[in-house]
């Protein structure tokens, strides 16, 4: 049996969610899909970030604040997961603004080589695209973590990425179909999110 620790790049999976037309999924079930027979799930950690606020918010960023923080309290509440939230931070330029992801990769990187090298682990599923990982990845590998990638072949993963992980799992539309959340589920859980 393997202690196994699932890291999910929230953003990612919005990415991969909205391939699948959006389907509102319930996270316990999906967690233990990705993890593999004779995988004991410790945790799962879930990376989010909370939707940007303007210093004097809109009635339409508060909304959307709202709902992430009811959504945020959701996940928290399923057994053995643990969101770590970072921030979006607006990058203005002379046309447009973008809104970019900051702490979350570090954040997850640093979770996976301390769970690693501290023999807490003994498998690591990432759920997420970024090349970023490669060296954090191999860093587990290196202290003995069996490490395995869950991806959308929708979205482009680099090869050296894909190479590194010693297991490798797309997720499918029948995946997403086996931890859909019912209609009584949707009014209950996850309003309007992910």
């Amino acid at each position: 049996m393997h202690k196994t620790v699932l890291f999910i790049d929230g953003g990612y999976l919005a990415k991969i969610s909205k391939s699948y037309g959006q389907p509102k999924i319930d996270f316990l079930a999906f967690s233990e899909l990705l993890c593999d027979v004779g995988d004991d799930r410790l945790r799962t950690y879930y990376y989010y970030c909370m939707p940007f606020q303007s210093q004097l918010p809109s009635a339409e960023e508060r909304s959307r604040y709202k709902n992430a923080e009811k959504f945020v309290k959701s996940l928290v509440q399923l057994s053995k997961f643990e969101v770590r939230l970072g921030r979006f931070q607006k990058i203005q330029n002379l046309i447009s603004a973008d809104y970019v992801q900051k702490g979350i990769d570090v954040m997850l990187a640093v979770d996976l080589v301390k769970m690693s090298w501290s023999k807490q682990i003994d498998k690591a599923i990432l759920l997420a695209a970024d090349s970023d990982f490669i060296y954090a990845i191999q860093a587990a590998k290196d202290a003995g973590v069996l490490t395995k990638l869950c991806y959308s072949d929708k979205h482009k993963v680099y090869d050296p990425m894909l190479d590194v992980f010693d297991e490798r799992m797309i997720i499918t539309n029948e995946l997403f179909g086996r931890c859909i959340l019912t209609p009584q589920d949707k009014r209950n859980q996850y309003d309007d999110l992910l």
